[in-house]
């Protein structure tokens, strides 16, 4: 059984927390505590996600957890274009971001339709 460490999801739902990460250190002083602060929680929580569930050791719950990380994805992508309508990310960075959500959102759904298929089941091995 692999590690989460090793699931490609994850290390991609890892660069993409330090890209917001980066990104957020130029906003505006007075959004350190609202935007800047739900902006990383929001990144932060996929990999988590993805990583807890994986750690569960059972299908049922690490669906459960890749749901998560869908929804702090959803999250994450309304927070960069509201940051992007008031003038807090460019386009080319947000485009960049965007991109990037999707990539993370289409490797969850790819995992959770291969694993709903063996819902019942201890946890599968999957790349």
């Amino acid at each position: 059984m692999k590690s989460y460490k090793d699931l490609e999801i994850w290390k991609k739902s890892i660069d993409l927390v330090k890209t917001i990460y980066k990104l957020t250190e130029n906003f505006p002083e007075k959004e350190t505590y609202s935007l800047t602060s739900q902006l990383r929680r929001s990144a932060v929580s996929v990999p988590s996600n993805i990583a807890e569930g994986q750690a569960r050791k059972h299908t049922k719950e690490f669906l459960q957890f890749l749901y998560h990380a869908l929804g702090s994805l959803a999250e994450l992508n309304t927070q960069t274009i509201i940051a992007k309508d008031i003038g807090y990310l460019s386009e080319e960075n947000f485009e960049i971001v965007e991109a990037r959500i999707t990539e993370i959102q289409k490797m969850v759904y790819a995992i959770i339709s291969k694993l709903s298929t063996t819902i019942h089941s201890p946890l599968i091995t999957y790349h």
